[in-house]
């Protein structure tokens, strides 16, 4: 399929896609299956029963089974509901819905991202999305250079045009990207107390058939999942807990958190890796126990990017946030560390990247 056009009003978002060449005798439910990859499949029929499905130049009511054409123009709209909403032992979170401004010129955005806000439209998140939030503020097309996510805060660039947007995602793809994240996580038995070291356990999706977000470590030299490097320094120990930073060398999926694990050092937070694939699952449908919130203690895994240097107009830039509001009330809570002192040694550190 092929992106037409998409649109965005305050709670509606439409997305118009071609019907390709190989998708010519389709049926509706699996051409729109591939575009809502993340919603079930008695979503995608709500969806086309609800009318908010339109095949241009088909009238009448459309079923899950109509076959679709070569050239086709299918048009899917989006209404905000409250499946963007996220909740906390039962209470509707206040999310932050504007992004801080970090450096902006004529071709660049960068900010750091609110904790649950996407990078762009995807899913059942489809309003709360920095693309979004600019290309309504702009009405024009904006391109996530990468990505990071939802849960995660912190920098994130953006580009004004293809051609920046090209030059800019040729640097994350050969690795000329320097990026440092801080975190919080809870110290496991299996923590060695190391205050600075390298993980190079190999990461890959269990292969088990079941379509799901887990990513496991298997050792160095095994012939399990691809390469992936991170480096990690231990800032304050605080006990029970630890404030620390990553700086990923390579880009796999979920490589800070599993490489965390790993070590020792989940982060609070991460339904997945300090919790479960279960427990997740939990949350996810708001059936979470009285004892997850208790393990979890914050709403998301506690992980901000919060520095990044990138070739840019010929030299090197450096991008350095700070410490996002969560962060410091939770550091508050369980220690008597400096907040300033503690993001002006961050900023030092980030000049070495």
């Amino acid at each position: 399929m092929s992106l037409i056009d998409k649109s965005y009003k305050s709670d509606i978002y439409e997305v118009r896609l071609l019907v390709d060449e190989n998708q010519h005798q389709m049926r509706l439910d699996q051409f729109l299956q591939d575009y809502l990859d993340s919603f079930s499949r008695e979503a995608v029929k709500k969806k086309i029963k609800e009318k908010e499905i339109v095949i241009i130049g088909r009238p009448g009511t459309h079923k899950p089974s109509t076959v679709l054409h070569w050239k086709d123009e299918v048009v899917i709209t989006f209404r905000k509901t409250h499946y963007e909403d996220e909740f906390w032992r039962g209470k509707k979170l206040e999310l932050q819905l504007y992004p801080e401004m970090v450096y902006e010129d004529d071709e660049l955005i960068v900010i750091s991202k609110p904790p649950f806000m996407s990078t762009h439209p995807a899913g059942r998140h489809v309003f709360n999305c920095a693309t979004v939030y600019f290309e309504m503020k702009y009405e024009k097309t904006i391109h996530s250079l990468h990505r990071i996510d939802r849960e995660t805060s912190g920098i994130l660039m953006l580009g004004k045009n293809p051609q920046m947007a090209q030059t800019m995602m040729r640097n994350f793809e050969d690795d000329n990207v320097k990026k440092c994240y801080l975190f919080l996580a809870k110290k496991m038995p299996h923590y060695d107390g190391k205050t600075m070291f390298e993980a190079k356990e190999r990461l890959a999706s269990p292969d088990d058939g079941i379509k799901r977000v887990v990513v496991e470590a298997y050792p160095e030299h095994s012939h399990e999942g691809k390469h992936a490097w991170t480096k990690f320094r231990v800032l304050e120990d605080l006990g029970e807990y630890v404030i620390a930073l990553a700086f990923p060398q390579t880009g796999r999926q979920h490589q800070i958190r599993v490489h965390a694990k790993a070590h020792g050092l989940p982060l609070i937070g991460d339904k997945l890796y300090l919790g479960s694939y279960e427990m997740f699952q939990r949350f996810k449908d708001q059936y979470a126990t009285e004892d997850d919130y208790a393990l979890m203690e914050l709403p998301r895994h506690a992980l901000h990017a919060i520095a990044l240097r990138i070739p840019y107009q010929k030299e090197e830039k450096l991008f350095v946030t700070k410490i996002p509001q969560d962060f410091r009330l939770w550091i508050q809570t369980h220690s008597l560390v400096n907040i300033e002192d503690l993001e002006a040694r961050i900023a030092e550190i980030a000049q070495t990247l």
